[in-house]
């Protein structure tokens, strides 16, 4: 059985006090995400990390404020969730040169990864039997992968000790959701990355 990790938005506008759209507490889940990434590494597993990847005047400011414009320090990922042979996939059509890469940065502009134009590409490419999916947010974002994955007809594990959210009860609502759709709930050790 084949697995891709799917590492969501950890980047640094997200995860810490001085970026553009930070999450309360998601710095705590930094280490999780980089042992999960490290983990799926050592075993060979690639890595689908996305990326938002926006424009100075993007339609999503109307709705979000400012926050990952594609080349700032925010816009980045935290730098211990990334991986050697890392590839970087952007948000446009184009070639896909993934073979080889242990982490795919799949470069978005909406939150639905789905939306990207090459993510398609990458799933079927990767072939994985089953998907781990973790990052913030996770009503926002991080449900947005996972339905995509299951509408996809892809087995789904949603790492709960590694996502991090702006409302408990959205929260809630959202890995319920998760559930009721046939992805499972599990912690980081559960998958061997404690």
């Amino acid at each position: 059985m084949s697995a891709v990790f799917f590492d969501i938005d950890s980047q640094l506008d997200f995860l810490y006090p001085a970026g553009a759209l930070y999450v309360p507490g998601a710095e705590r889940i930094v280490p999780a995400i980089a042992r999960l990434n490290r983990h799926a590494a050592e075993r060979g597993i690639p890595v689908v990390s996305t990326t938002d990847a926006h424009t100075e005047d993007d339609p999503e400011f109307q709705v979000w404020p400012h926050h990952c414009v594609a080349g700032t320090w925010g816009q980045r990922k935290a730098e211990s969730t990334l991986l050697a042979r890392r590839v970087v996939v952007p948000n446009r059509p184009g070639e896909l040169a993934i073979d080889g890469a242990r982490q795919v940065v799949v470069e978005k502009q909406t939150v639905d990864v789905f939306a990207a134009p090459n993510l398609s590409r990458v799933i079927e490419r990767l072939n994985g039997d089953e998907y781990v999916v973790y990052g913030v947010v996770t009503e926002i974002c991080v449900l947005y992968a996972v339905r995509g994955l299951l509408k996809l007809g892809r087995p789904v594990t949603v790492v709960t000790d590694a996502i991090a959210t702006l409302k408990a009860e959205d929260s809630e609502r959202a890995l319920a959701e998760c559930s009721r759709g046939g992805a499972r709930l599990a912690r980081a050790a559960e998958i061997g990355a404690a």
